[in-house]
């Protein structure tokens, strides 16, 4: 069974922004990776970047940077 760990979750209502999300971390060597939402919320899209609690502030400072869309972003046990 997996140990669940605390990461920071960001939720997209459209595929299409999750995809140029994820493009746009790894161009940038950002940490994370897609993952299906998780049980706990929801989301429009079904897809979420889950990352290390530890780079939220990063992220936040590229996501505002890019312009990106998402839906919220907050930190869970997944």
């Amino acid at each position: 069974m997996l140990r669940k760990q605390r990461s920071w979750i960001l939720t997209f209502d459209e595929t299409v922004d999750a995809m140029a999300w994820e493009r746009y971390c790894e161009t940038h060597g950002l940490p994370g990776r897609l993952i299906p939402v998780p049980r706990e919320i929801t989301a429009g899209c079904g897809l979420a970047w889950k990352a290390p609690p530890e780079a939220e502030a990063a992220l936040r400072a590229a996501l505002a940077e890019s312009a990106i869309a998402h839906a919220a972003a907050r930190i869970l046990e997944v």
